[in-house]
This record gives structure tokens, C-alpha cells and sequence, in this order.
């Protein structure tokens, strides 16, 4: 009994003792992410996380529903399609056809209100944000210097950086995006309490604007400056922007990193159900059109769903992009699976929300599931 008191109070003394060190070091955003994610059971990140997080409600106007297809749920899911979705977790998957609900289904309990965390497919809306500040005349174009509205970024290439080479992954930051380690950018970024600080302390390494790189913080900084640009929180911009004019069925909910700071997280996490999710799909498939109303300027979304970089041709502006059996594909991606995939072609729309995503194979940076969501719709259709 004496030597297990003993280990009690060895352990105690380093518990203490490893919160002081990262007290210390800076790392005490390592708690928050422990009492998150470990202590509710979970071992990453997950689609009900946002309870834990505090945040500012998005609020919509006059409801705009949708409208069920006359074959609405005439169709069953194939047997891969089901297949996939009890393998990965699928919560919510709807077809919309012609901009009315073709097929629907939920599981697990959740429903057509259920709100889930969009995680990346944020980034597709900060640039929908982008473009609609300089529609508004806030930004004057895709060529404007970030320095212009924060003059803090450091770097040797700091001046030659512009919100079109943060919207399309040009940035050249000095940010290293990493979803594994406990000290990367990326999870201080998700867990830390003052995200401004994280980001007003990166570099312009390299020039920008050359080629494609991947960085949550290239969507953050974005989301400082349409914060700077239109003196309007992100979430506020984004209810009378589009919340609102599209309708939306429900108020939504974006984390912020605290609310002493208050800033949106503008890399990740707004709490949505599908449905809502799903007129983004139909916004980007109609070049920023909303029911006779340009929301977005029609070039800036018709430049999105096309690659800036010809060796990147998976990604544009804000979105991911794939050519697909003859079709052009653009479409909004969260780590866990979180899909909305517009093919303008056939008037299609594919949500997709859930617990996990399908594994890339062959050096492709799309999931498996991704091309099996998109094939077994098409079987259903033309069953």
C-alpha cells in the first residue's frame, strides 16, 4: 500500500510539474486539447466538438427550403454505397438534382437539423467571403496586398504577398501543416486561446504566388483581413452575405479561438447541418448566382472552380477540383469526410457528412470515398 501512495504521489509530482513546463513553453493549449478530445473519449478531432469551444451564432433570415424532387427517395443506395457509409461513419448524404432534394437519408440519430463541425470546408466559405468583400468594394482585388491591412506580416517576401495567393494556397508562410503532432501550428491554431497571435507571428519565406501549398494559415491570415477590410466579425459578414440571402434553414455556429479574443476560426469549424450546407454547392455549380441575385461576382466564382497552377490542378481558389469521367468537379472538403460536390454539368449536387474519410491511394490528393460517393449517386440516378 505504501508503494502505491508513493507512485500516487510520484505521478502527482509529474503531472504538476509537466503543466508548469508547458505553461513555461507556451504549450498550455495542449490542455485544452487533452480535456477536448481525449477526455470525452475521442482520440482526434470530431464532428460534435463544438459545444466545447465557444462561438458566435451565424443568423440566418426568411427560410428558403428546399424543394423535394418528384422521385424524392424513390431510389435505394446501392450496396457500396451503404457499404461505404457504415464503413466510414455517414451521418447525412443527400443528392440534390435540378436544386431539389433527390435523395436524403440519416443516421446514427442525427437528422436534416443535426449541426456537425464543417472543419476545411470552412476554407471554401472564407473565400466566398473574400470574393463578396470585393464585390462589396472592402478589398479591391484578388492582387491586393495583405500588408495593406496588416502591416505586421514579417518576412522578406511579406510585401509580395496578396489575398488571392492566401485564397489559392500560394502563401509561401512559414507554417508547417501537421495533424499528428501536439506542438504544430495546426493544433495551436484549433486549441490555443488567442489565434491572432499565432498568425501575426508568421513569415513570407519564399515568394508567393508561384505554386500550390496546403496551409490552414494562409485561410486564418485571409480571415484577418476581411476582419481588418470590412470592420465586421467573420461570422456577421458571413449572415448578411449569405446566411441570410440564401435563405439558410437554420442559424449556424462558428468557433472561436476564445471569447476574450473572438476570433473565428476561419480555417475550419462552423457547426451546419447538411441541408445549409449543401446551397454553397448550389451557389459555386451557378457562378455566385442565388436565385437571380449575384451574391459573389460571377468571374471571381467561375476563377475558383478553375486550378491557378497547371502542376496543381486539384485546387483553385478556395475549393478542390477534379475532372471525373469527362466532368468537371469542383467541391468544399473537411478532414473527416465532410464533402459538398457540385457538377454543374448535370445540375448535381452530393453531401456528404460524417465521422471519417477514405484513405488517397497512388499519390492522388482525393479520397476513395470521394469517387465512390460520386459513382454510386450517378447508379442510383440512372436506376
Amino acid at each position: 500500500m505504501k508503494r502505491f501512495f508513493k507512485f500516487l504521489k510520484g505521478l502527482g509530482i509529474f503531472l504538476a510539474l509537466l503543466v508548469i513546463l508547458l505553461y513555461i513553453f507556451d504549450y498550455e493549449y495542449i490542455l485544452r486539447g487533452v480535456r477536448i478530445v481525449y477526455l470525452t473519449g475521442h482520440k482526434t478531432a470530431y464532428i460534435d466538438d463544438t459545444p466545447h469551444f465557444d462561438t458566435r451564432i451565424i443568423e440566418n433570415g426568411n427560410v428558403q427550403e428546399w424543394e423535394n424532387h418528384s422521385d424524392y427517395n424513390k431510389a435505394a443506395p446501392t450496396k457500396k454505397l451503404n457499404a461505404v457509409n457504415k464503413d466510414l461513419g455517414t451521418v447525412a448524404f443527400l443528392i440534390i438534382k435540378d436544386n431539389k432534394i433527390w435523395y436524403e437519408n440519416y443516421a446514427e440519430g442525427y437528422s436534416a437539423q443535426s449541426e456537425t463541425n464543417s472543419f476545411s470546408m470552412a476554407k471554401s466559405i472564407t473565400t466566398a467571403l473574400l470574393f463578396k468583400a470585393i464585390g462589396d468594394g472592402y478589398v479591391e482585388s484578388l492582387d491586393t496586398p495583405v500588408i495593406n491591412f496588416l502591416p505586421e506580416i514579417g518576412g522578406e517576401y511579406a510585401a509580395n504577398l496578396t489575398v488571392g495567393d492566401l485564397s489559392s494556397m500560394a502563401s509561401s508562410l512559414n507554417w508547417v501543416e501537421s495533424y499528428s503532432s501536439p506542438f504544430s501550428l495546426t493544433a495551436r491554431a484549433n486549441y490555443a486561446y488567442n489565434i491572432r497571435q499565432t498568425i501575426l507571428g508568421l513569415q513570407v519565406v519564399e515568394k508567393p504566388g508561384t505554386s500550390y501549398k496546403y496551409l490552414s494559415g494562409a485561410t486564418q491570415l485571409l480571415g484577418l483581413v476581411i476582419e481588418k477590410a470590412t470592420k465586421k466579425t467573420l461570422t456577421n459578414y458571413l449572415s448578411e452575405s449569405f446566411w441570410k440571402p440564401m435563405g439558410m434553414n437554420q442559424n449556424a455556429q462558428w468557433q472561436l479561438d476564445s471569447e476574450e479574443s473572438g476570433m473565428e476560426k476561419a480555417f475550419c469549424c462552423i457547426a451546419s447541418n447538411a441541408r445549409d450546407f449543401a446551397k454553397f454547392g448550389r451557389l459555386w455549380s451557378q457562378n455566385g448566382n442565388w436565385n437571380g441575385e449575384q451574391i459573389i461576382p460571377k468571374e471571381l466564382a467561375v476563377l475558383a472552380q478553375k486550378p491557378r497552377f497547371i502542376e496543381s490542378a486539384n485546387y483553385g481558389y478556395g475549393l478542390w477540383l477534379e475532372t471525373y469521367k469527362g466532368k468537371k468537379i469542383s467541391y468544399m472538403r473537411g478532414i473527416l469526410g465532410q464533402y459538398v460536390i457540385s457538377i454543374p454539368e448535370d445540375n448535381i449536387i452530393i453531401v456528404r457528412l460524417g465521422h471519417h474519410r477514405g484513405r488517397a491511394k497512388n499519390g492522388s490528393l482525393h479520397a476513395e470515398d470521394f469517387y465512390s460517393y460520386i459513382d454510386e449517386s450517378y447508379k442510383m440516378l440512372s436506376n
